[in-house]
Parts: C-alpha cells; structure tokens; sequence
C-alpha cells in the first residue's frame, strides 16, 4: 500500500519558520524521526518513508503554495496513488495553536494551496490534516499572521505537537482515516 503525504508550504529560507509552513515542518520532523532525507525532484522535495508493510511518499512541493496542486497531481500520477490514499498538512488559523483536525473532504476554507488542489484535482475528496496556527491577529492582518514566525511560547511547544502530527500521520496509513479521526481530532 502506497500513500502520498503533501505538506504544504513555501520553499525559501524567507518563509522556513513561518506559520504557514507547518506543512513542510511536519514531514521534515517525521523524516529526521525515520532518519531518511529529502532530495530534489521534480516539482518536489521528496523522501520515501517504509512503515509496518507500507510506503510513504513525502513531498514538499517546490511549487509555492498557490500551485500545490500541480505536484500534487503529479506524484499521485507517477506514483500510481489513489486519492483516498492522499494526506494533505496544512495550516489552520480556525484552529487553536497545536489542535490537530483530521477530515476525509472538505471545502478549501480560504486556504489558497488547499484551493488550488482542489482545481487541479476536480474535487476536495481527498484527506487533509489541518494544525491549527491560531488566530491572535489583528482583523486584516491574516497574512502577516500565517507568513509570522511562531512566538516563543508557541516553539517551546511546538517539538511535541509535530511528533504527534507525526504519529497521526503513521495512524492514517495503518489504521485508516476513521479511528485516526477519532483518536485524533482536537488533541
């Protein structure tokens, strides 16, 4: 069993430690706990990961966020992966800082690297787990708040919550979308 695990975020040291790469950071914090690497490829960091019989395909698309889904689409592609066994990282501002909200579908909720996935695709039925970033920012200043680097409150935390995205990702892939809700969801 084949699945593709997508962090979302944007290539360039300028946005390494932002909030809207959490994406990136969660597979890079899976891949040092595996002890295997990123490599260049095409459209994509990419890292394979074996795991109890089965293969995790990670990327880190080096598209930019607003194009994700072209690297999206390509690897599901290449790799021969069906979309049930796709699992998108991506950041949350309607979610407190470290709450994990696993969902099967959904709509975009004015994510752009969700949304244009979802263009690329044709649809949204494809799994996504959302890590909550919070929303301690002034009204019109969204952008600031994703592009921002965590506080040192929200760092001092953050190693714990990356390891259990970590775990939530292994239980997507083994245990399926269902129980990994249910264990998941608002922890």
């Amino acid at each position: 069993m084949k699945y593709l695990i997508v962090g979302l975020g944007n290539i360039g040291s300028e946005y390494e430690n932002t909030r809207h790469n959490i994406g990136f950071m969660i597979l890079d914090a899976l891949a040092k706990a595996s002890n295997i690497f990123f490599e260049t490829n095409k459209l994509a960091s990419t890292a394979t990961l074996k795991y109890k019989g089965r293969t995790f395909i990670l990327i880190k698309p080096s598209t930019y966020m607003n194009l994700s889904g072209k690297a999206v689409n390509y690897y599901l592609q290449q790799e021969k992966i069906s979309q049930e066994n796709l699992l998108v990282l991506t950041d949350d501002i309607a979610l407190p800082f470290g709450t994990i909200r696993i969902r099967g579908n959904g709509s975009d909720g004015g994510h752009n690297g969700l949304k244009n996935i979802n263009e690329t695709l044709g649809n949204s039925n494809y799994s996504r787990l959302r890590f909550g970033v919070g929303s301690e920012f002034v009204k019109g200043k969204q952008i600031n708040h994703v592009l921002g680097n965590f506080t040192n409150e929200e760092q001092h935390l953050l190693p714990e919550r990356l390891l259990k995205s970590c775990e939530a990702i292994k239980s997507f892939c083994t245990i399926g979308l269902s129980r990994t809700m249910s264990d998941f969801n608002g922890k």
